[in-house]
């Protein structure tokens, strides 16, 4: 197993790895809203799952993937009203690449977050 740490995005807030590389895939820990400086992003449901798709593209980035390799994701959201939102967001995300997913509802996130997304991924140099 490798561990993944991207510099170029908020240490992970917890004693965990951003991502780890196993048996040929990638898993990623769960992206929240965090920006670049580590700060939350405003409390609204478009730009926090824009920002968790772009800290999820640049850690899949690092661990030489992209968003056109993703198999699954993961979507925990705070308000389950914001599903149709989160909808049109994963279209703009991922284009016409549609990976398979999972959305659930939850009581709560961390750092009061509206959003978390986690993926499972091909590396580019997967046979």
């Amino acid at each position: 197993m490798e561990k993944i740490n991207s510099n170029r995005l908020p240490q992970a807030i917890g004693p965990y790895s951003q991502a780890v590389k196993a048996n040929g895939l990638i898993y990623t820990s769960g992206q929240v809203p965090l920006d670049v400086n580590g700060d939350m992003v405003e409390r609204d449901i478009k730009t926090q799952t824009r920002q968790v798709f772009e800290n999820l593209r640049v850690l899949l980035e690092d661990a030489q993937s992209g968003m056109d390799k993703v198999i699954k994701i993961t979507i925990y959201l705070e308000n389950i009203e914001d599903f149709a939102v989160v909808n049109v967001l994963c279209a703009e995300a991922f284009g016409d690449h549609k990976p398979v997913r999972s959305t659930v509802s939850v009581k709560g996130l961390p750092m009061n977050s509206m959003v978390v997304i986690d993926a499972i991924a091909q590396p580019y140099d997967y046979y």
